[in-house]
């Protein structure tokens, strides 16, 4: 057998062998005890890492009756192993004032390459909490900040197969470019 094959095989197996002992359920304990009563996403909004590159809005004619967009955003890996993405709730807004809020479960699931990029699909029925109206005057400063972002993503996975279930919670994000797309025909 050629030597890199051998090394790709042997690679792969160690991988998947590492991924399945770490996806086993350990006995139950606070996740911020071990990191000095940190959480996750507090270390990676310390470290300014910011994993949205950008977001994209749809608003329709209908947007200004039931107050609810489309988005889809830009997620950026900057780990060297690949991240899955299963869940996402997230309050967006501008000056500390909450503007979109959305809770979405990915299906499927969202793979995002070792240090690579990734688009979440469209997410449906963003609600806008300050009105679709009252939202019109943000457009013009085409950037968001997300204020409060949950994140349920599978850490190692291997083709957003196995990994190891990591919640983040309280995820923050300042001037996130974001483009507002409006489609106010019938």
């Amino acid at each position: 057998m050629c030597p890199s094959i051998r090394r790709s095989l042997v690679f792969t197996l160690l991988s998947l062998l590492l991924v399945h002992v770490a996806g086993i359920p350990a006995p139950a304990t606070d996740a911020t005890a071990d990191l000095g009563g940190l959480s996750i996403g507090d270390i990676i909004n310390a470290l300014g890492i910011g994993l949205v590159q950008n977001i994209s809005a749809l608003i329709t004619l209908e947007s200004l009756v039931t107050n609810l967009i489309d988005i889809d955003f830009t997620v950026k890996n900057p780990l060297i192993i690949e991240l899955t993405l299963d869940r996402v709730s997230s309050l967006a807004g501008i000056n500390n004032t909450v503007y979109a809020s959305f809770d979405h479960t990915f299906d499927p699931p969202v793979v995002v390459r070792p240090l690579g990029t990734a688009d979440s699909g469209t997410i449906d029925d963003v609600l806008l909490v300050q009105g679709a109206i009252n939202s019109l005057n943000i457009i013009p400063l085409e950037e968001l900040d997300l204020l409060d972002v949950n994140v349920s993503v599978r850490a190692a996975s291997i083709d957003g197969f196995g990994g190891i279930p990591i919640p983040i919670d309280g995820l923050k994000q300042s001037d996130v470019p974001t483009t507002y797309n409006l489609d106010l025909t019938d």
